[in-house]
């Protein structure tokens, strides 16, 4: 999309400046009825946010999901009283009502923004750096989907720009870092962001802890750096927004000079920050504006002003229509699987490769049962995108012959995760990331984020256990199966075999929630092909005995051959033993008691967990009288089957603790 760099006449500066300060008393008022909030970053970075909502961006208020709209995120997310003064003065569906409710339990306006909370809001932002790595995210989903469906001799209808403010915060984090390297890397030219240059953080300025160059560090990175000397200035503003729209090869990072809690009295202050400005500072404040004592005070003019945005958001989605129904009628078949990504349909037969995909009886890591299942689904998913942190031989992430659709995301973890959220928040497009499951904690904060938010990524985490073997306890996860246990909304399925894993895929799919792959490095026996259709209850009797049984063997992913073994040694001795494969305890926990109690009986209450990791959660359901096969602690530098058999996963452990609680 090319526009003239020259800024448009303003219709009035003065009705101009009375909307940018009507945003600024909007977020006071704001925070100060809550008595809570962040007041210096509304009041420093007003100007550009208005800026850039007004003149540039191309969004339509009563349409929220326009799939060619441009993406704005505030990766400053704690400056959340400004975007609710945006969304509200430009006519989205949030009331001058629930502004007043800021923070307040039940209202829309939450104190960090939260995407499907807030109408107009494009991502959960508040841990820095986190949007930042989204909007990188939502740029790649621009670029893809432009590449495979715009065509040269029609006007394009994948089209739009990218958007972020942010703050001191978001570039210290490291997440950004690598965010921007691999922007910079991907020549992401839609991808625009505005840096609030207010050099303060909670501790006082930040030359405490920050004295690089940033346009400089950037520049590097192959960005574009802009500068703008005056936040006020929203000429400037938007001439550098409309130079950033001109550069095709290149991210631009626009640094704005801005003051912190501009027109108070602790303007350019740490004090401004995060504290509500209260009694003289807020009358001082209201006296430097010129502004009346009523709180929530919105000028007809100001208001009527705004909302020609949404006049203008309709007409420019009604002119995207139309190039829309123009390429619907030359590329019929494009346009209508165009239109079914957007929407996150999966095709008609998706699965169809997948349900006929088989597995030679010769023992299959998980991970490589995986790539098979993945690369099943790649011919007939065409939104499925996705890729490794450098990892992807040993993760099995590559789709053969898809070119583009697979992403080196370099050794990035921290970024990749976030990439995919904003990915998959885009839409049309399904992403998938790999990388070792000890490394998951590099991605904590993404899965986390991408659970609140109910994004559609799927982690494929491999190299699950102690029997990684040789790189020692670095590399071997303990307690990271428990860690992600707890975060509510994450689907976790540690697959036993190839079977269970090609049913882990399909649930990925189907699901469409953020969901957790674990899979094993080493070989496991495959089985029966039919208890895929299992999978889905997350436990269920894979091995059962005649009549009821004594004892309970209950196991995740590659412990589950080993329980098999066990029980067939204790069905030579006479004993009654069911086998309960669990892959997900999430999925386990959805299903109803009597399905549940169906496969652990309680009246058997003799029930012995085996998994290579921390014991945490799994009290819940062995009782007060099973017994546990676990690991609380870490592990140690060996061959992978020796560590297992030293550190107790062996049959003969399984068997003499399965007896021990047989016999009291």
């Amino acid at each position: 999309m090319t526009q003239d760099p020259t800024p448009k006449q303003a219709p009035n500066p003065v009705l101009e400046k009375q909307a940018v300060t009507t945003l600024r008393m909007l977020a006071i008022d704001a925070i100060e009825q809550a008595n809570s909030g962040h007041p210096g970053l509304p009041l420093g970075a007003a100007p550009m946010a208005y800026t850039l909502w007004t003149r540039i961006m191309r969004h339509n208020p009563a349409d929220t999901r326009w799939m060619d709209r441009d993406r704005f995120i505030l990766s400053a997310g704690h400056g959340s009283a400004l975007l609710y003064g945006l969304l509200h003065l430009t006519g989205y569906d949030l009331s001058l009502q629930e502004v007043k409710q800021f923070r307040q339990w039940g209202s829309q306006t939450p104190g960090h923004p939260e995407y499907g909370h807030t109408p107009g809001v494009e991502a959960t932002t508040g841990p820095l750096g986190q949007g930042f790595a989204m909007g990188v995210g939502m740029a790649m989903a621009e670029r893809h989907l432009a590449q495979n469906f715009n065509r040269q001799e029609y006007l394009p209808i994948v089209d739009h720009f990218t958007y972020a403010l942010v703050s001191d915060g978001d570039l210290m984090e490291g997440i950004a870092s690598e965010a921007a390297s691999l922007a910079g890397h991907l020549c992401l030219g839609k991808l625009i962001y505005l840096y609030d240059d207010n050099r303060i953080t909670i501790e006082g300025e930040t030359d405490l802890t920050f004295s690089e160059g940033v346009a400089t560090r950037f520049e590097s990175y192959q960005w574009q750096v802009l500068q703008v000397d005056d936040g006020e200035d929203l000429d400037a503003i938007e001439r550098a927004i409309r130079l950033g729209q001109q550069e095709e090869e290149r991210p631009t990072l626009i640094i704005v000079r801005t003051h912190i809690g501009y027109g108070s009295p602790k303007a350019d202050t740490s004090g401004v920050h995060g504290s509500p400005l209260k009694g003289e500072a807020m009358e001082a404040t209201r006296t430097f504006y010129q502004w009346p004592k009523e709180r929530f005070h919105i000028p007809k003019e100001a208001l009527n002003h705004c909302r020609r945005v949404a006049t203008r958001g309709k007409e420019q989605q009604a002119e995207w229509e139309a190039r829309l129904e123009a390429f619907s009628t030359q590329f019929p078949e494009e346009a209508a699987r165009f239109k079914a990504q957007m929407l996150g349909e999966l095709p008609a037969d998706w699965n169809q490769d997948l349900n006929a995909l088989s597995f030679d009886p010769k023992p299959l890591a998980t991970r490589s049962a995986s790539g098979k299942a993945l690369n099943a689904l790649a011919v007939r998913v065409p939104a499925l995108i996705g890729g490794s942190a450098d990892l992807a031989p040993s993760n099995n992430t590559w789709m053969e012959g898809q070119g583009e659709r697979n992403i080196h995301f370099g050794i990035r973890e921290h970024a990749m995760g976030a990439i995919c959220n904003g990915m998959a928040l885009h839409a049309g497009v399904i992403p998938f990331c790999g990388t070792f499951l000890v490394f998951s904690d590099y991605m904590r904060g993404a899965m986390r984020l991408s659970a609140l938010m109910g994004t559609h990524v799927t982690y494929v985490l491999t190299h699950d256990s102690i029997a990684v073997g040789e790189d020692g306890p670095t590399h071997q996860p303990v307690e990271h199966m428990a860690a992600m246990r707890t975060i509510p909304d994450l689907i976790t399925l540690r697959p036993a075999d190839a079977q269970e894993t090609a049913a882990a895929w399909s649930l990925a799919l189907t699901l469409k929630k953020p969901t957790a792959l674990v899979l094993s490095r080493q070989n496991l026996p495959v089985l029966d092909p039919t208890i895929r259709d299992q999978v889905a209850k997350g436990a269920y009797v894979l091995s059962d005995c005649a009549g009821e049984a004594e004892i309970l063997l209950l196991a995740t992913g590659s412990e589950v051959s080993l329980a098999l073994e066990a029980q067939a040694q204790l069905s030579q001795e006479g004993r009654k033993v069911r086998v309960v494969s669990m892959p997900s305890w999430e999925l386990f926990e959805s299903q109803s008691q009597t399905y549940q109690q169906s496969v652990l009986p309680p009246s058997v209450r003799a029930r012995l967990a085996i998994e290579a990791g921390s014991s945490m959660g799994w009290h819940r359901w062995i009782g007060d009288h099973g017994d546990l096969i676990t690991l609380d602690r870490f592990g140690a530098s060996a061959p992978g089957d020796v560590a297992m058999k030293a550190l107790g996963f062996n049959v003969e452990n399984v068997v003499s603790k399965a007896k021990a609680l047989l016999n009291k």
